[in-house]
């Protein structure tokens, strides 16, 4: 039988709040010392009594409207209890049955097709403390306890595991975009678990059991585990036995997942409204105000840069992958406008050249010398005939070394092109006398030889020459002795 995978996420997503979620400790715990950032309150001391950090629920609202999200009127907090060495007070504070915002969505391009994937909720709790396991010991670091958790919850409605992944880079590049979370998971910034059930294929039922793979720190980790896991439970069903509904770890070593547990249900948390925390009056002037702080996000800004300013989708989806790069061509297009370059002219410079150094330094949008509002004099150069194509991407290449300015290079330089036709007619009679042999083929019949000459004519003059004025002359020459 053919099987259809079902699967649902879980995203958790650090906030980039000064401090943590319940207490005035640093949330800026990287590379801290052990159990640095701590008070009563993060340690669960009996007595301690949390405080919301106010600009974690505004995060968490901002990134629930950028998903279309139902912001309600109340909201509250609550304790999920469950005893975990990493949980200090033997609960967390979550929320459950009033989360701050339900009911969104984004919309996935799987290939051209685009699909829309509901969002359950997106509700806020606190991060746990890191546990260490080594020479049969476990140390505990607090650090983390306490940090502000924004937790994503999808719908079940991916049917593959690619529908998945991009899934995850979506929420990712909004969360950036937002400037909520840094989405480094390579620092634990997110984190994934992932639902995953099988069905007949064209089975719209929902599968009674489920298996959830928790602490998928990496985008590569979530996508191993869950191919893995659909392997598996397709193994087991076929062989006409049953997916039993348990919670799973992944081993990256040894690539396969592994039981934790029995998968919990709600009731088994034992949820109940933290006594110590008010309930949220979330104010409609106070959703409206976010709401006008939403920057313009990556669907939005790759539209216009269709519409707008002609770019191809592939172009548009390259630039608006980060939030820095496409201000950083923002920038250089409004540049451009008073020098009367095209955008799509500086888009070819922008995802040429400039990733191309980007990529062979593995430097940053940030880090680049080259300011944007310098990009559009290459384009501008070139189509004023001071200097090639070619010289062009040499000129760029000293400007992304140095930051200087284009047109400095190329005075310092000398490469200004060569647009005299006196000039070049004496070189183009040079390498025809200096070429007998290609010259007569061309005279033999064999035209394409025509543009051996024009390269070396190019070759002559370090790539000076102007190109079309070479094609032109040698042509000239070429037809004067026939």
């Amino acid at each position: 039988m053919e099987f259809e995978p079902v699967i649902g996420l879980e995203v958790h997503a650090q906030l980039l709040t000064a401090s943590k979620m319940f207490c005035g400790c640093s949330a800026d715990y990287a590379g801290a010392p052990p159990n640095t950032h701590v008070c009563p309150v993060c340690l669960g001391m009996p007595g301690s009594l949390p405080v919301i950090n106010r600009a974690a629920v505004e995060y968490t609202i901002l990134t629930a409207l950028a998903f279309h999200c139902a912001i309600p009127e109340f909201a509250k907090f609550d304790r999920k209890n469950y005893h975990y060495p990493d949980l200090m007070k033997g609960y967390q504070i979550s929320q459950y049955d009033l989360p701050l915002s339900r009911d969104g969505y984004v919309v996935i391009d799987d290939a051209g097709a685009t699909k829309r994937i509901g969002i359950r909720r997106v509700h806020l709790e606190e991060d746990t403390a890191k546990l260490f396991h080594a020479d049969g010991a476990s140390l505990i670091d607090v650090n983390r306890a306490g940090v502000p958790l924004m937790e994503i919850v999808s719908e079940p409605e991916m049917h593959s595991v690619e529908e998945a992944r991009l899934y995850s880079i979506k929420l990712r590049q909004i969360l950036r975009y937002l400037g909520v979370c840094s989405g480094d998971m390579e620092k634990g910034a997110m984190r994934f678990e992932a639902n995953i059930s099988l069905r007949p294929k064209g089975s719209r039922d929902l599968s009674q059991t489920r298996v959830e793979i928790k602490n998928l720190n990496s985008l590569r980790a979530m996508v191993h585990a869950t191919e893995f896991e659909i392997a598996r439970q397709t193994k087991i069903l076929n062989a006409g036995g049953r997916v039993e509904q348990e919670t799973m770890g992944w081993d990256e070593a040894r690539n396969t997942t592994y039981t934790q547990r029995s998968k919990e249900e709600a009731h088994d948390y034992r949820y109940f409204p933290e006594p110590d925390l008010p309930r949220l009056q979330i104010a409609r002037d106070w959703v409206a105000e976010l709401g006008a702080r939403l920057p313009e996000l990556p669907d939005e800004k790759r539209e216009r840069l269709i519409s707008a300013l002609g770019l191809s989708a592939y172009d548009a989806s390259v630039i608006t992958a980060e939030r820095e790069v496409a201000a950083y061509y923002d920038r250089a297009v409004e540049a451009g406008k008073a020098r009367g370059v095209d955008a799509k002219a500086i888009a070819n410079w922008v995802t040429g050249e400039l990733f191309r150094l980007m990529k062979e330094t593995n430097a940053e949008i940030g880090a680049v010398k080259i300011a944007p509002e310098q990009i559009p004099d290459l384009p501008a150069l070139v189509s004023a005939g001071t200097i090639s194509n070619t010289i062009a991407k040499n000129v760029f290449e000293e400007m992304f070394k140095s930051g200087q300015d284009a047109r400095a290079i190329i005075a310092a330089k000398g490469l200004a092109q060569i647009s005299d036709r006196g000039a070049l007619q004496a070189i183009v009679e040079k390498v025809l006398a200096e070429n007998p042999k290609p010259v007569a083929e061309y005279l033999g019949g064999k035209e394409t030889i025509a543009r051996f000459l024009v390269g070396q004519v190019m070759k002559a003059t370090k790539g000076q020459a102007n190109p079309g004025m070479v094609n032109e002359l040698v042509a000239e020459a070429l037809s004067k002795m026939k």
